[in-house]
């Protein structure tokens, strides 16, 4: 028969129309629920938040006593103190801590006496040793975005935060059908003229690799109407369909003309060597991919056409390497040991940052979270903020290159801009660290992150922010972005047990209050409302109390650790917590004006100017919006 080619369309337009072509039919990812256990290496389909907290109850992080801490107070070597064994419980690394405690001191610091007693010489702070209720998972935070990889530690993560099973993409079941009547199955002896069938275990390796289920029919010999009825049914039962060989210009190429009468073929013959007589069709919704007999064609075909479609519906994750960064802030380590330090990383201009995460052996979510290790050698004290360290990447570099950083104040819509970001655009990420408001101006300063969210209260204007960035940003180089308004208050227990109706009601005897770490905007709002209103702070029991985020203050209220807290309303809505509204605050983000054009922070300002930010933030409650994403200064 007469033969041509019907196309020489250039790799790239062939694979991005191939992928439009497909869409249109219907082709798209499908989703399957599996149990956690089994999750690592899969694609989340959905994000995954936390059911329960983690820890949910507050645990001894040592082997020793349990006592409270102000029975230390004073203790020194010269003047020890004697703890009677009524006030103090023997405990173990894992152990609840009674109720009535609020220290750990570890078995090494104790002198045990005949009469059961323990001496002290050293004071113990309050909660030191104990890991508090939500210190590593918060229940309702979010724990994965979606089109996320499992990671090992993240199904650590998972288990921990109650999540037993979770909606993940399906893996593609490609179907790979062999074809020539010279095709004999590999386990024969050939005779000759005949040749074993390798070219299905290759591309089965590959799919297996890149996240696909491969699904090898029977040799088909070169008749036509026995490849359609092969192509049929494998287009039955798979999700995609590979036709090995007839795509050339032989006489028994059947290739093109089976596809062709069973559904459509978008391009046959691609401007690529070797590789060029590839066929790219589809029946129904099912791609099929017909790909030249030859093993090295067809590994060329697979790897440039096949593999993508495949990591466009299930986000595989690109091998990892060493690199350098800038680390943001000093790291000390001790000196016997090598020690693995996770840390989140990205590029601020041209510069890749590295911050530290959490390095609490308990804190399983740090590792999830990690963009990469830092790997500090025995006998190293450590390394300074701004040394240029090597990072054992766990995230590719054309990651870190599409992930905006955010230091800064803790808000939950952080985690939510991630999330839409993500799922708007799989190659784009978001990362956050909670370091308060103040911190986030500093790492702004330094150029370590493109935005921070802060809500800095002036006391001597009561106007937000922006006399902090003219203090700290004389000669100008930040914008300062709209985001939200948000209703800051007391979060007590449901029904609100203790009756509490304004902040002086924090002094209240017995009521345990528990606060925000300084520099955290809520803590200096906080000063500021207790020095208008001549509260003092001495008279707070648990001012010194101090957590990260909203949520986690929301947590320890939610488990009957404290009483009050300042925060916001989301936070309170999340734990099913009565709030009595304080005041309703500017939640701003300060960028570089360097970066304000870069495709990550127009990002940014897209999204917040989005209607999915806005539907979001309406549901979350507790916010008002007002031209979010627009410049305030």
């Amino acid at each position: 028969m007469g033969f041509a080619y019907l196309t020489n369309i250039p790799l790239e337009k062939a694979r991005e129309d191939y992928i439009d072509f497909l869409e249109k039919r219907g082709f798209s990812a499908k989703t399957e629920t599996v149990k956690t256990v089994h999750a690592a290496g899969r694609i989340t389909a959905e994000p995954v938040y936390a059911k329960i907290n983690a820890p949910h109850y507050a645990a001894s992080a040592m082997d020793g006593v349990a006592i409270i801490a102000a029975d230390s107070f004073g203790a020194t070597e010269t003047t020890p103190k004697v703890i009677a064994k009524e006030n103090y419980a023997i405990v173990d690394t894992g152990d609840p801590v009674p109720n009535e405690f609020d220290a750990v001191v570890m078995v090494e610091e104790i002198i045990n006496n005949d009469d059961g007693s323990i001496t002290l010489h050293e004071a113990a702070n309050p909660w030191q040793h104990i890991r508090q209720i939500g210190e590593d998972i918060c229940a309702g935070e979010m724990i994965l975005t979606s089109k996320t990889k499992v990671s090992p530690a993240a199904v650590g993560a998972m288990i921990a935060g109650g999540v037993t099973e979770l909606s993940v993409i399906k893996k593609p079941v490609v179907g790979i059908i062999p074809t020539g009547d010279e095709i004999v199955p590999s386990d024969t002896v050939p005779k000759a003229g005949e040749i074993l069938e390798f070219n299905s275990s290759i591309i089965s390796a590959i799919l297996s690799e890149n996240s696909a289920e491969p699904k090898v029919y029977d040799i088909v010999k070169d008749n036509l109407e026995d490849i359609k009825n092969a192509l049929q049914k494998a287009c039955n039962d798979c999700d995609i369909v590979i036709l090995n060989a007839g795509t050339s210009a032989g006489r028994e190429d059947f290739g093109r003309e089976a596809i062709s009468e069973l559904g459509e073929c978008l391009y046959h013959g691609i401007a690529i060597k070797p590789g060029k007589p590839a066929i790219l069709g589809a029946v129904g919704k099912v791609p099929v991919l017909g790909i030249p007999g030859y093993p090295v064609s067809a590994i060329i075909v697979i790897e440039e056409l096949l593999n993508p479609l495949i990591s466009h519906i299930s986000s595989t994750a690109a091998k990892k390497k060493y690199t350098e960064a800038i680390l943001t802030r000093q790291i000390l380590s001790g000196l016997k040991y090598k020690e693995f330090v996770r840390v989140k990383m990205g590029y601020v201009g041209n510069i890749l940052t590295a911050t530290p995460l959490a390095r609490g052996a308990g804190v399983v979510s740090s590792f999830m979270k990690a963009d990469g290790i830092l790997e500090i050698p025995q006998n190293t004290e450590g390394y300074k903020a701004g040394e240029k360290v090597r990072i054992r990447l766990l995230s590719d570099e054309e990651q870190l290159k599409n992930t905006l950083v955010i230091i800064g104040s803790h808000d939950p819509l952080i985690d939510e801009l991630s999330e839409l970001i993500h799922a708007e655009d799989s190659s784009k990420y978001l990362s956050s660290s909670h370091v308060g408001s103040m911190g986030g101006i500093m790492a702004i300063k330094r150029k370590e992150a493109h935005a921070a969210g802060c809500h800095l209260l002036d006391a001597e204007t009561g106007k937000y922010n922006i006399p902090y960035i003219k203090k700290h940003f004389p000669q100008g180089g930040v914008r300062l972005i709209s985001c939200v308004g948000r209703i800051q208050g007391l979060m007590t227990a449901k029904n609100n047990p203790h009756n509490i109706k304004s902040l002086s009601d924090i002094t209240k005897d017995g009521l345990r209050y528990v606060n925000r770490q300084k520099g955290s905007g809520t803590r200096v709002l906080l000063d500021y409302l207790c020095r208008e209103q001549n509260i003092d702070t001495e008279n707070i029991k648990g001012y010194d109390r101090e957590e990260l985020t909203h949520t986690s203050v929301a947590v320890q209220i939610a488990s009957g650790s404290a009483d009050v807290g300042l925060g916001i309303y989301s936070a309170a809505a999340l734990y099913n917590l009565d709030f009595i509204p304080i005041k309703t605050e500017q939640y701003s983000l300060l960028v570089l004006e360097s970066e304000q054009s870069s495709p990550m922070v127009k990002k940014l300002i897209e999204t917040l100017k989005s209607e999915k930010f806005r539907k979001k933030i309406e549901q979350m409650g507790g916010y008002t919006l007002d031209s979010p994403g627009e410049i305030l200064y």
